[in-house]
């Protein structure tokens, strides 16, 4: 037998071999040979080392020369070629085209077992790596609302304007209705579970008992609502409440309104505003209602005080409104506008690049 390939390690590598083998996350495989090589730079023979760690001596000396010829970096598995690859970037564009043709009879929308039926050759379990791999959940659904009016760059200007740099001493209010905002009292109680406990909570039923409209007037600068409470929302109560909005502020003072495109805000002879000169009104371009930040409030309020309640009337819903107003006005904070460009786009495909 021919004399074991001598083994010295510097200290660097010592500390490198010993942390594998402190290590608890270490692969057993890689601690073996690290105990093969602090042995073996111990002076420990071959047969002794392949006895003790139940090794065969040819193995013990494969890894001695691999440490001696490429140190630390030896003692590492080689890459192997694995599995040739069956599906490439041509399967990967038939998925995501498939996807732009109509399902199949009877089915609404594609899935993956459909999917893979349809290609044929294109196993389900593939399918769903092509999805999960950019980003595409069949299950949901997108929806947008792009605005087509002609005039959007300048309205959308004329608002941002309003927020980012109002006219000096003017007052900025962003006005819009809630209608229909229903009063559901819902079937409340507690259930009792097999242990003993009881869960508090609604059932799945309710009763309607009739409807109200919100109207609201948001100040940007402060942050506080002013509201009216109507059964309807036609353009007499419109001006109803832009009467009660006008009378909070002095005669004099200088009032910028903006709104949506609701026919009952623009009749094409407003004798209302011939009387308030003070009066300006901007209106959001179509499908743009998002310019407007009373949206925002309005969000705010079905969370904190009407989603889930229950209501025996619509004075019920009324009283819940004001009574949140009341509480939110002494504390309220304006909305900072951060959106650096609004553009009109058209939507675009995800991976219409991948398809072609």
């Amino acid at each position: 037998m021919g004399k074991a390939t001598p083994v010295a390690l510097s200290d660097e590598e010592r500390h490198t071999l010993e942390s594998w083998l402190r290590a608890s996350t270490t692969e057993q495989r890689y601690a073996q040979r690290a105990r093969v090589i602090l042995a073996a730079a111990a002076g420990e023979g071959t047969t002794t080392i392949a006895a003790r760690e139940g090794l065969r001596p040819a193995t013990v000396s494969k890894w001695r020369l691999r440490f001696v010829r490429d140190r630390v970096v030896g003692l590492m598995d080689a890459a192997r070629a694995g599995r040739p690859q069956h599906y490439g970037a041509e399967t990967e564009a038939r998925v995501l085209a498939k996807l732009d043709e109509a399902p199949p009879s009877g089915y609404a929308s594609w899935n993956g077992s459909l999917l893979a039926e349809a290609l044929g050759d294109v196993s389900e379990h593939e399918v769903w790596r092509v999805l999960r791999r950019q980003g595409i959940q069949l299950q949901r659904r997108r929806s947008w609302c792009v605005s087509t009016d002609p005039e959007f760059a300048a309205k959308a200007a004329d608002i941002v304007a309003l927020y980012l740099d109002p006219p000096e001493n003017a007052v900025v209010l962003c006005m819009d209705e809630k209608p229909q905002i229903q009063a559901l009292e819902r079937a409340q109680g507690y259930l009792r579970l097999p242990n003993g406990r009881a869960v508090t909570g609604f059932a799945h039923e309710y009763k309607r008992h009739g409807t109200t409209t919100l109207f609201a007037a948001l100040n940007i600068a402060t942050g506080q609502v002013q509201a009216g409470h109507y059964a309807r929302r036609r353009r007499r109560e419109f001006l109803d409440f832009m009467n009660e909005v006008v009378a909070s502020y002095p005669p004099d003072q200088e009032i910028h309104v903006i709104l949506d495109n609701l026919n009952t805000h623009k009749p094409k002879h407003d004798q209302w505003l011939a009387r308030h000169k003070n009066v300006h009104l901007h209106f959001t371009p179509t499908h743009a209602s998002w310019l407007n930040q009373v949206e925002v409030w309005f969000s705010i309020l079905s969370r904190a005080a009407l989603r889930g309640a229950s209501f025996t009337s619509p004075q019920q819903v009324r009283d819940a409104i004001d009574a949140f107003i009341t509480a939110h006005n002494p504390k309220a904070a304006p909305f900072e506008w951060r959106k650096t460009a609004v553009y009109q786009v058209q939507p675009k495909h995800r991976y219409a690049d991948l398809r072609n």
